[in-house]
């Protein structure tokens, strides 16, 4: 029985400072962006159970030669969201891993404190690629397409996001201009203008004067048109064209001769509306507005991340688009990862393969939302760990004192037999 206590106490030694070393570990790094805390799970040693007078009783009925570390464990609870001041800090609200590039294969950390490096690399603090799909709508700093989404590839086609320093949002010339408004039945001329853009990315404008056209032919009205292509000054014009507009005698337009004018090489229509829904002109009141798409040019101001972990463009001409997505890995046992650092871990056989969630439709999403402007810290709780490091330390104690008093009974039992 001394020896057994002796067996019995060693063991107890080795498993709690294995725990307190679990525990230290997990309090060194409670302020460790990411950090997943680890708790410890220990089983009894050729336990052995005894036969007690009643079932019920509060007396252990077993009876073995201490305890061994069963498993280390990782505590999957979320951190606590700590504010930063960048907009490519990111945290995780849900489930899920940033993917890293080290060493030409993938690693996982919820880590999410990054930043550009002097290339546009998306990269974490001690410059590893963040991993994820880009948009491919960006060539030679010019954006070729618009995207309110990139769509994630597939899981092994992850690459580094490089953003060009410098981007432009093309221009989108003029095509189309409409004119609203009632010219009254008076003889004055009327004009309503609206801006347009050109093919440099200027931005003109269309003056259309309406005067009554003499003679006029009863029934209804009718309206000669001078349309002008003009700069924002009115210093210079560029084209004109003339045309005609006839009314009935309830004001409704019945028809225009002007369709069309050029606006520095392109073409923009003239779209003066039918009937009632446009240029009217009925009573004495003269009003009028316009409308035309197109856009100027933009320079980039920046990028964001969205919820979604869409990396976002934003310009000068107030546009915006999607031009890469950060992935977010997902795993079969999270608690099987191979932990590789305080906060960044590997693929094992007991964590499976890394994977992406999908929708009903089969497409790659995050399945998850992301915030920007914040990190996730550690998920160690600075109370709980101290009560479990002082369980541990009192334990740890008893198990010595069981060897000292072992030590102490066979010396007593030596000293009997001499």
């Amino acid at each position: 029985m001394m020896s057994q206590a002796f067996y019995t106490g060693i063991n107890g030694i080795k498993t709690h400072q294995y725990g307190i070393d679990v525990i230290s570990d997990n309090l060194a790094n409670i302020n460790t962006v990411g950090f997943r805390g680890y708790t410890t799970e220990f089983s009894s040693l050729f336990e052995e159970a005894l036969v007690t007078a009643s079932a019920s009783s509060s007396v252990s009925s077993s009876i073995g030669i201490g305890s061994k570390l069963n498993s280390v464990v990782m505590n999957e609870g979320k951190g606590v969201i700590q504010l930063s001041d960048r907009s490519t800090d990111l945290a995780i609200l849900g489930d899920g891993w940033f993917g890293i590039q080290a060493e030409g294969k993938p690693i996982y950390t919820r880590d999410g404190a990054f930043s550009f490096d002097k290339n546009r690399n998306l990269v974490t603090n001690d410059g590893y690629y963040v991993l994820g799909t880009m948009g491919e709508n960006v060539t030679d700093g010019v954006l070729t397409e618009q995207l309110a989404e990139v769509e994630l590839g597939d899981v092994n086609t992850q690459q580094k996001l490089r953003f060009a320093e410098n981007l432009i949002f093309p221009s989108q010339p003029t095509t189309e201009a409409t004119f609203y408004g009632n010219l009254g039945s008076g003889d004055e001329a009327r004009v309503i203008s609206t801006q347009i853009v050109d093919a440099q990315s200027n931005r003109n404008n269309l003056r259309l004067e309406f005067t009554k056209s003499t003679p006029q032919v009863s029934p209804g009205a009718q309206w000669d048109i001078a349309a002008t292509v003009e700069n924002l000054d009115r210093t210079e014009i560029y084209s004109s064209s003339n045309g005609t507009a006839s009314f009935d005698d309830s004001g409704a337009l019945l028809s225009s001769t002007l369709t069309s004018i050029d606006n520095n090489g392109t073409e923009v229509a003239i779209n003066l509306g039918s009937g009632y829904d446009g240029i009217i002109s009925v009573g004495d009141t003269f009003s009028g507005s316009s409308s035309a798409n197109g856009m100027e040019a933009g320079d980039l101001l920046g990028y964001d991340i969205n919820k979604n972990a869409e990396v976002i463009a934003t310009f000068s001409n107030g546009m915006q688009s999607a031009v890469g997505k950060i992935g977010v890995y997902h795993f079969q046992n999270d608690r099987g990862l191979e932990r590789l650092g305080s906060s960044r871990f590997a693929e094992s056989q007991n964590s499976g393969k890394a994977i992406f969630f999908q929708d009903e439709n089969g497409k790659n999403i995050i399945g998850t939302d992301i915030t920007n402007f914040k990190l996730e810290g550690s998920n160690v709780e600075m109370a709980a760990g101290l009560t479990e490091i002082i369980i541990m330390q009192r334990s740890y104690d008893a198990n010595s004192k069981s060897i000292t008093t072992a030590d102490e009974m066979l010396q007593k039992a030596l000293n009997m037999n001499a």
